[in-house]
């Protein structure tokens, strides 16, 4: 059986420079997600501007937070190579590191600049998810984040375009696609967030993505077989959900018993409550 050859991981070339498609598909995930949450800021009497500020910072947070989680937990390796470590264009970032970094770069403007985080966190929630999920095509053309190994049989079953299937052909097998399991659930989970923010109350809709998209990952990250390992059995990513679970369903309860939070749709403006 002949197979036709994998995407190149190379989206162009500037001289000696080799721009990947995992970086340039990263790139467009932020972006896109940025306008999404902008237009919203705008609509709902924000100050102008205030999202590009933002962003900024998050957005460098984000990326060295995902770098730096990945590092530590692969540190034998970088340890040895220390200047791989700068090669982010090549794969090797965390979004559990990239949510940490962003969320405390989100904390930190918040209380700098006196706006209220669970509102901003509100708006940009849609945003984070979708961004998420282009961001997982960029493991599909590294040909990385996937799951064991199937029968070509099985990736047709599911009705996969023949340049998928021929992408998930790796030295000598097929594999599961985890990256577009995820995907698909991240999509879920954007058209989900904007249909019910309006109904739930300030601070939810963060909250909400937060147990969403974790119990995704819990259960895909279980499928996958590049898994970063706390241990020789626990695996880290799904560590960390179960936290970020128990974590937003602890803050939600909380809120809803403490303070009286207006609903999304019922806020327009600087919003200064809880």
């Amino acid at each position: 059986m002949i197979f036709n050859a994998p995407l190149s991981p190379v989206a162009f070339e500037l001289g000696p420079l080799s721009i990947y498609w995992y970086g340039v598909i990263i790139a467009s995930g932020m972006l896109l997600g940025y306008f999404i949450a902008d237009r919203e800021a705008n609509r709902k009497g924000l100050p102008e501007g205030l999202f590009m500020d933002l962003m900024f910072y998050i957005i460098i947070a984000s990326i060295v937070g995902a770098r730096l989680y990945y590092v530590v937990f692969q540190w034998e390796y970088y340890s040895q190579n220390p200047i791989d470590i700068i090669m982010v264009n090549e794969g090797g970032m965390a979004i559990h590191g990239g949510l940490i970094g962003g969320f405390l770069a989100g904390i930190i403007y918040c209380r700098v600049k006196g706006f209220s985080f669970f509102q901003l966190a509100d708006i940009a929630a849609p945003s984070l998810i979708l961004g998420q999920a282009i961001g997982r095509w960029g493991n599909f053309m590294n040909q990385e984040a996937h799951g064991g190994e199937v029968s070509r049989g099985f990736l047709e079953s599911l009705m996969l375009p023949e340049w998928i299937i021929n992408q998930m052909y790796i030295d000598g097998a097929y594999y599961h696609p985890t990256f577009l399991y995820e995907s698909v659930w991240n999509i879920i989970g954007f058209i989900l967030l904007l249909l019910l923010r309006p109904k739930l109350k300030i601070g939810q809709t963060i909250l909400l993505y937060l147990i969403y998209y974790s119990i995704g990952r819990f259960f895909i990250e279980g499928m996958r077989t590049d898994s970063l390992m706390i241990g020789e059995s626990l695996r880290t990513a799904q560590f960390i959900s179960i936290l970020l679970i128990v974590a937003a369903a602890a803050v939600w309860i909380y809120r809803e018993m403490k303070y009286r939070l207006p609903k999304y749709k019922d806020t327009e403006g600087v919003y200064k409550g809880r």
